[in-house]
């Protein structure tokens, strides 16, 4: 018997849902950076308590004032370095607020448009709003760019299929 095997890739991006428990402001290297940057702690699953650091370069979906008992899913990358520190403490890349209805996918996509872990596939339409992450109209291939996609419903097929309402570019991980 042959048996050949497939070799799927992984989402280069993972991901924790919870409650914003706390936001504080932090400096990095000089007293100009202070409020610049904040250190989030989410409760997350099971009481799992995560800090996210967020950046200027961290890209908040729908640009939403983030506060103190929001629920949000903070992406980070899976590959990032991060301190062996407890509670666990990541640097987000992508925050989404929770919101009914609303799912959201963030990754690479293929020349079929296939996300890397081939779990979702876009039928892109003129419809669709295609922007970089500060809201300028994006022009160029979105072939094995790293995306937001967010989409109100999908096929129940291998991989789901959806024409999503907006996708942003994230070029910062260009």
């Amino acid at each position: 018997m042959d048996y050949r095997f497939e070799q799927m890739e992984r989402n280069q991006y993972l991901s924790v849902t919870g409650r914003i428990k706390s936001i504080e402001p932090v400096g990095y290297g000089s007293q100009q950076a202070y409020g610049c940057m904040m250190l989030m702690g989410v409760e997350g699953e099971n009481e799992a308590f995560v800090n996210f650091m967020v950046t200027p370069a961290t890209f908040v979906l729908d640009y939403a004032q983030l506060q103190v008992g929001m629920n949000a899913t903070f992406y980070y990358r899976a590959d990032a370095p991060a301190p062996l520190i407890f509670p666990p403490q990541f640097s987000a890349v992508v925050i989404v607020p929770e919101q009914e209805g609303r799912f959201v996918y963030v990754g690479n996509f293929d020349e079929e448009l296939i996300s890397a872990d081939a779990s979702l596939q876009l039928n892109m339409g003129d419809a669709v709003e295609v922007v970089t992450t500060n809201n300028q109209k994006f022009l160029g291939n979105l072939v094995n760019k790293d995306l937001v996609v967010s989409y109100t419903n999908s096929t129940r097929s291998i991989p789901a299929q959806t024409t999503p309402d907006k996708v942003v570019v994230l070029c910062q991980n260009i």
